[in-house]
């Protein structure tokens, strides 16, 4: 996973699940991971040691992590875009082909995510 995919996932991870987060740890993690304020800053606005402030971060992230594998909501979220661009690109085709055999297969996805809820 590259450095890109990593904070896009980050920002998944936290818009699922951060409400599950301590208002404490939602803040400082905000801070550094979206924020970019450096560990340095949110210490000493926060008046805790900078160990304190990574401690957080590496936690929070590992809480974020443990409700994604528990729950799957940024799986779920990925696998259901993916499904829907499907959607809109066989659209496009079937607007401007008329192919029938497209139609069948957007039927056949709308199914499928009417199947998952």
């Amino acid at each position: 996973m590259d450095e890109l995919e990593k904070i896009v996932n980050q920002d998944l991870l936290f818009d699922c699940y951060g409400d599950l987060l301590t208002g404490h740890q939602k803040r400082i993690y905000e801070e550094v991971v979206f924020n970019d304020y450096s560990i340095s800053e949110v210490a000493k606005d926060e008046g805790i040691s900078r160990q304190g402030v990574s401690d957080m971060i590496r936690r929070s992230s590992e809480q974020l992590t443990f409700y994604e594998k528990k729950l799957g909501l940024v799986k779920k979220y990925k696998h259901r875009k993916k499904k829907l661009e499907e959607i809109k690109k066989l659209t496009g085709i079937f607007q401007r082909d008329r192919d029938p055999e497209h139609v069948s297969r957007i039927e056949e996805i709308a199914g499928e995510l009417l199947k998952e809820g």
